[in-house]
């Protein structure tokens, strides 16, 4: 597979429980590349742009606040937004996470380690990890500026 670029949101949740230096070193031991990375006040626009395709499902509102940090009452409505990459970045990047539900994840996962179901129902599953190139290039673009990745020298 040739070499891919992928979004990750370290979510409010990780913030809060300051697990966001173990989220990168997971991401940098399964060889990928940090590419892009800045701390964003998500907006009410940033948020449903972002999880458009989940427009009018029933945890679309939910899904809106809780990457705002409405939820775990997070300064601001910050996010720390990453882009990697690497050979098969999507895919690598999706198993170091683990199942979007943490009681579905493998336990050697992030989402399965420190990922949790709390006792309102709330999934707190620490990052957002593109799905797809079409899902990680709209992604990227709605989160960085062109100028704001840097791209590796050709070897």
């Amino acid at each position: 597979m040739a070499s891919q670029q992928t979004l990750i949101l370290i979510k409010p949740d990780a913030a809060k429980r300051r697990l966001t230096g173990l989220v990168i070193d997971r991401l940098d031991a399964a060889g990928l590349t940090l590419a892009g990375a800045k701390m964003v006040s998500v907006s009410e626009k940033l948020a449903k742009e972002h999880y458009k395709e989940h427009e009018g499902k029933h945890f679309y509102a939910d899904l809106v606040r809780y990457i705002r940090g409405e939820h775990h009452a997070i300064p601001d409505q910050r996010v720390l937004a990453l882009v990697y990459e690497g050979e098969d970045a999507i895919a690598l990047a999706r198993k170091v996470a683990g199942a979007t539900n943490p009681e579905k994840a493998d336990p050697s996962t992030l989402r399965g380690s420190f990922g949790r179901v709390t006792t309102t129902g709330q999934i707190e599953n620490l990052l957002h990890a593109s799905d797809s190139p079409a899902s990680a290039e709209r992604e990227i673009n709605l989160w960085f500026s062109p100028s704001e990745i840097i791209r590796p020298v050709a070897k």
